[in-house]
């Protein structure tokens, strides 16, 4: 794919922005609120870093996807949650604050654990010899298009609350657009192999939200959590942050290649109606058993 003004400038900007708008949502004391609830982050990141990339590998096999497309699924199961993991959970009723915590945190450990996954499961999938390893300058550039903007949200967040809160709603909508640019982006890079690969990509894609779901909030339960904070985990995996996959496969700078972005693309449409699905069912099953402790730390 050659290099082209939409995919050197817009997806850089579209996903700063993105991670503005998250960082806009972030304070110092998210990422030391993991003192208060350590069991809680510990078993959500456990889950994101160790479980997901292990299942999804298995997805991807029982699926028998290329290995373009594996890696693809691959990129998602190495992003974090974002905002609308939080607002998903908040609408849930789930921990927020855990979700908060969890976003933040895995933010900035995707710095190291995304391109560490990257590199395995291009070797894995592509094989000795033929995968494209992210070297250093491109781990530094993920490092400057996701820490950088939420840094600068962080700050706007400390030193200027009141502007903060003007800006949130409207900063919010624009990341929901430039969210579906992207998404459409990606598809449109690749419309020739969306037709060839929308079955089999899109029930690779509904089986790791599924499992990711799944795992995010059955393994907390069976480890003692309480059921809000089963929720917020469930959340925060289940909603990867797409974009940021995408931005990474398509890039020239990075992976460059549009097949790759095709998984993400797929997920980041499907994972809407999965977890409002999951939401309702969560809901309705906290309500059900109003006697339970509620576990909001």
């Amino acid at each position: 794919m050659t290099a082209d003004p939409i995919t050197t400038v817009f997806l850089p900007v579209a996903l700063g922005f993105i991670m503005f708008g998250l960082g806009l949502s972030l304070r110092i004391a998210d990422f030391t609120r993991v003192l208060v609830m350590p069991r809680a982050v510990i078993v959500g990141l456990a889950c994101q870093v160790l479980l997901l990339p292990a299942v999804c590998v298995l997805i991807a096999h029982a699926f028998a996807l290329e290995p373009a497309l594996a890696v693809g699924l691959m990129l998602l199961a190495a992003s974090p949650g974002g905002a609308t993991a939080n607002l998903y959970s908040h609408l849930a009723n789930g921990d927020v604050a855990l979700n908060i915590t969890l976003t933040a945190i895995n933010s900035v450990l995707a710095i190291i654990t995304l391109p560490i996954i990257v590199n395995l499961s291009m070797l894995h999938f592509f094989g000795e010899g033929k995968a494209i390893p992210l070297q250093f300058a491109k781990v530094v550039q993920v490092f400057v298009i996701v820490l950088g903007p939420v840094a600068l949200g962080m700050l706007l967040n400390a030193k200027a609350p009141a502007l903060t809160q003007t800006l949130v709603k409207p900063v919010k909508w624009l990341s929901i657009l430039f969210l579906v640019a992207i998404v459409a982006l990606a598809v449109n890079k690749d419309s020739g192999n969306i037709t060839k690969f929308a079955q089999i990509v899109g029930a690779a894609c509904l089986a790791f939200n599924l499992v990711s779901l799944a795992v995010g909030y059955v393994v907390p339960r069976l480890l003692g959590l309480g059921e809000r904070q089963a929720i917020a985990i469930g959340m925060e995996i289940g909603i990867h942050n797409g974009t940021l996959a995408i931005a990474v496969a398509l890039s020239p700078l990075m992976l460059n290649n549009p097949t790759m972005a095709i998984p993400p693309a797929v997920y980041s449409i499907i994972m809407f109606f999965t977890a409002a699905a999951f939401g309702w069912w969560a809901n309705r099953r906290l309500r059900g058993s109003a006697g339970a402790p509620a576990s909001g730390s």
